[in-house]
């Protein structure tokens, strides 16, 4: 059963859509007229019921089906990120230092794609939830709506999201049953020494060796203190400090990111980096403050719905597009969270050559758009079959 045929008549319309949230970025939880425009969309669609300022600017639409029966939730983020585009595109940025560089207009403009479709035919049972989330970037959008209670509000059984990749084969699929992208957290390092005259450091207290000391021995965590065959990613991606040539400054500062799939693990990293940074500390003679924030949790697809999934997408571009085994990933992503709350999966979409996520000249691939939007409305009329 391949991309399904009216799904494929919109490319039109899906084009537009999403060029249009391309060229208006919004950030973080600050999505009003990303919201805005989705709201106009589903109303067209003749949608009626939709519950927005969810997670400030999240909304939830229910399209109602045709007898009782479950509800089965899709998720697409909305955000945009604090980035200069340099695409060139007729379509580029409206908006200085935002862009979409991951793709998130892609993904609300195939949720909206498979709204259209399932509101003219409504060949299911029970109801589907489109859950439109902002801030999944930065702020923890989807941790924020299931707070707010939108599992047990609409009666969300199970939940689906699918991301973007560039670089993977176009059209094609790819998730796995389990630990699927890591958990995230964010340490910083702040180190008070005494600054005076680069001529004479004997009178200061150089905040810089142990700045570096500290990050250097940081990498020996994942070197000398985990099993080789865990997961685990500790990067030092800021050290500040200074402002000219003939100054020993009186602080420095180190920031960074750590990645794994295991909670010990994660404990395991702060205390050793307490433990590193205090010894280190001693050593030099110099104050530090550490702080070690948990991020978003690992994001683990549940087994059985996980299979269901790739059968999905086998359906909608062939068994032989379609990788049950993807390895996991050391990226992060908010839709962990819903997938605490109930079972669902989170699958990739390969969106074929271009600049990677997160690059000032990405542009999401719109020939993936009907692919997308039409693995989103198969799985509702597969769990939810008249």
């Amino acid at each position: 059963m391949p991309v399904i045929n009216s799904i494929a008549a919109m490319a039109d319309d899906l084009k537009a859509w999403r060029r249009h949230l391309h060229a208006h970025p919004e950030l973080q939880f600050d999505c009003h007229q990303t919201a805005a425009f989705v709201v106009e969309r589903l109303r067209e669609f003749g949608i009626t019921e939709i519950h927005e300022g969810i997670a400030k600017t999240g909304l939830v639409a229910i399209i109602e089906g045709q007898g009782d029966g479950p509800t089965i939730g899709l998720r697409a983020d909305m955000d945009a990120l604090p980035m200069e585009e340099i695409t060139g595109a007729d379509y580029a940025s409206t908006i200085p230092g935002k862009m979409h560089a991951c793709g998130h207009d892609g993904h609300t403009t195939m949720l909206l794609g498979a709204a259209k479709y399932l509101a003219e035919t409504r060949a299911f049972k029970g109801r589907v939830a489109l859950i439109f989330q902002p801030a999944e970037e930065d702020g923890g959008g989807g941790e924020v709506m299931v707070q707010e209670g939108i599992m047990d509000r609409f009666g969300i059984e199970r939940v689906f999201g699918i991301h973007n990749v560039p670089g993977a084969p176009e059209g094609a699929f790819f998730t796995n049953d389990g630990a699927l992208l890591a958990a995230v957290d964010t340490f910083y390092v702040d180190i008070t020494g005494k600054g005076g005259h680069g001529a004479y450091p004997h009178e200061c207290i150089d905040p810089i060796p142990p700045a570096l000391a500290m990050a250097e021995a940081f990498g020996s965590i994942v070197s000398r203190n985990h099993r080789s065959l865990d997961d685990l990613v500790v990067s030092v991606t800021q050290i500040h400090s200074g402002t000219a040539s003939n100054i020993i400054p009186a602080d420095a500062h180190l920031n960074g990111t750590v990645r794994t799939f295991d909670t010990a693990i994660q404990d395991m990293v702060e205390r050793r980096m307490g433990e590193i940074v205090d010894g280190i500390a001693a050593a030099y003679g110099v104050q530090v403050k550490l702080v070690y924030e948990r991020g978003y949790p690992a994001t683990i697809n549940d087994a059985a719905q996980a299979a269901f999934a790739i059968d999905v997408a086998r359906d909608v571009v062939g068994a032989d597009a379609v990788d049950p085994n993807a390895s996991r990933e050391m990226g992060a992503e908010d839709f962990a969270y819903m997938l605490q709350a109930r079972p669902g999966a989170y699958v990739f979409l390969g969106a074929g050559e271009g600049a990677g996520l997160h690059h000032p000249a990405f542009d999401f691939n719109e020939d993936i758009a009907p692919i997308g939007a039409s693995f989103f409305a198969r799985l509702v009329e597969t769990a939810q079959p008249l």
